[in-house]
């Protein structure tokens, strides 16, 4: 198989990139990916196809090529009985990158091993995802029994015992760490190296004293949470999103410093079990990435219940006073001090990187001491790959293991596989949740697309109405030349399970006319997305149901 890069001109949509993806696979390209943002095509082909025949295949397209390149693959490593390195691919850390790395190493028949220094797992199933969504979904159950809609139920909650909900949240980050993790390093016979790794040169580690040579290195050592300078902060017993959830009982107050997804999550999850919660952030803006009607909606929503949310602040500093935690900041020139049982810290990650030694390995980091990578996952020395939180990319755990995957098809198989971060879903789970995936209005005007909005109340979507909750909205992002929609941002219960959907529109071009067309369930959430592409051009309220 060759290697092929393609300059084009003319391409000036998705539709367009699908067009020339098509001519390609009709003559026999794989792996294909087509930007038409860059005017520019990748691809493998048979070495018997001429470049007559891709001329021929871009042509008919009426795209006209600026450029054909051959661009010379790494060659796959000779993998089997080779002894002048210890392993083809040593792997530092062992979270979902680390493994999605080795499972698919191992499958090209690659020695590997897997180093780390801590627990087996990584962040999402040990301290993260995991035990923070089961402890959520308690808080929102014993929430919804404190007040649910229905006037026919009488529902009352007892006392909250969270050294049970703790225990449950314990065994089942056990369960899931030995199933998903522990169990899977003899079924695929990767090496376990338990110890803290540091490079000493470019092929070599050192761990417990003993030198390891490989001959491709990945890096996803995670991160961990970032401590704010806040004057005084080394003096309190602040709790962060590990410690927090090892709680054994309910604070009376807590306040959270930084209000981004976790602060979100974790300071309504503590809301909802009985603990008066203060947010507080420096931004203006909640969420500041996301586009203001989400922020406006989750801050609304928070308000309604009971939580009390503080944004555009400095924080002045921090003291303990005996068991009592006393925060004092400035918003709009005024001072004011909140007290608390219990401070919770997040305000963001900060990449495991300190202990590498990275610089023997001339690997070069970023700013914030994150690891930089290139598309193909490579880092400045072009035989370490890196993965993960420990890149400061998007913060999820699928992102993590789809790059670890690349990094094996590349630097195993030397596939040369781009990572393509341009559709990544986001969630938030609170309530009402929060799905997004694609561009914002903001940042689809800043590249230059022209566009128009639909935003869906949820009084307008008869699930919510069925509910009796309709707090939140659906907006679609579309550009207006083509009306393929290039970003989805929803504020609903169930947001997570419904942008999916979103995601799948956005990354393969969908238009309006694409969902308008298309049947939704009636009394689904989902519906909501249809119900907001009929509104791109119609009154919904003047539309009777399933009348779309």
């Amino acid at each position: 198989m060759k290697k092929y890069k393609i300059s084009i001109q003319g391409m000036t949509c998705t539709s367009c990139e699908e067009h020339v993806t098509r001519a390609l696979k009709n003559i026999g390209a794989k792996d294909i990916k087509t930007s038409y943002r860059e005017g520019k095509t990748e691809f493998d082909l048979a070495d018997t196809v001429e470049i007559e025949n891709i001329k021929k295949a871009i042509e008919q397209t009426h795209y006209q090529i600026e450029k054909i390149e051959e661009i010379s693959s790494q060659p796959v490593l000779a993998l089997k009985n080779e002894k002048d390195y210890d392993y083809d691919f040593l792997i530092i850390g062992s979270g979902s990158a680390a493994f999605s790395a080795a499972i698919k190493a191992t499958e090209y028949g690659a020695r590997v091993g897997m180093v780390e220094r801590d627990t087996i797992g990584g962040t999402c199933v040990n301290i993260g995802c995991v035990p923070s969504k089961t402890l959520i979904r308690a808080g929102s159950i014993n929430q919804l029994v404190k007040e649910n809609p229905f006037n026919g139920l009488k529902t009352t909650a007892g006392e909250v015992d969270l050294k049970a909900l703790v225990k449950q949240k314990d065994e089942l980050v056990d369960t899931l760490r030995q199933q998903k993790y522990i169990d899977l390093i003899d079924e695929y016979g990767f090496d376990l190296i338990e110890g803290e790794a540091k490079f000493v040169a470019d092929n070599a580690i050192e761990v417990n004293g003993e030198k390891l040579t490989a001959k491709r290195f990945l890096v996803a050592t995670g991160a961990t949470s970032f401590i704010p300078e806040i004057p005084g902060i080394e003096h309190v017993d602040y709790l962060t999103s590990t410690t927090l959830l090892e709680l054994e009982e309910v604070p009376e107050r807590l306040t959270v410093i930084g209000a981004g997804y976790i602060g979100l999550e974790l300071g309504q999850l503590f809301h909802n079990l009985g603990a008066e919660v203060t947010l507080v952030q420096r931004s203006k803006q909640l969420l500041k990435d996301y586009d203001p009607e989400v922020s406006a909606a989750v801050e609304k929503a928070l308000h309604e219940q009971g939580i009390q949310v503080i944004t555009g602040i400095n924080y002045d500093h921090i003291v303990q006073d005996g068991d009592i935690k006393k925060l004092t900041l400035t918003k709009n020139g005024i001072q004011k001090t909140i007290e608390s049982d219990q401070v919770l810290v997040a305000t963001g990650r900060s990449p495991n990187t300190d202990a590498l030694n990275l610089s023997a390995a001339s690997v070069d980091i970023g700013e914030n001491y994150e690891i930089l990578m290139n598309e193909y996952g490579q880092t400045s020395n072009d035989r370490i790959y890196t993965a993960g939180d420990v890149t400061l990319g998007p913060q999820f755990v699928y992102v993590a293991a789809y790059e670890g995957k690349i990094a094996a098809d590349n630097a195993i198989g030397g596939l040369n596989k781009q990572i393509d971060l341009s559709a990544v879903p986001g969630v938030i789970f609170t309530n009402p949740g929060v799905g997004t995936v694609g561009l914002t209005e903001e940042q689809a005007k800043d590249i230059g697309i022209d566009v128009k909005t639909s935003i869906l109340d949820l009084d307008n979507v008869p699930r919510a109405l069925a509910n009796h909750d309709t707090t939140g909205l659906i907006k679609l992002v579309v550009n207006t030349q083509n009306q393929q929609i290039v970003g989805v941002h929803i504020v609903a219960e169930n947001a997570g399970e419904v942008i999916y959907a979103g995601t799948l529109a956005v990354k393969f071009g969908l238009t309006i006319e694409d969902l308008t067309d298309t049947m939704a369930p009636y009394l689904t959430m989902v519906e909501g997305l249809k119900l907001a592409a009929l509104g791109y051009n119609n009154d919904i309220s003047k539309l009777s149901c399933c009348a779309g």
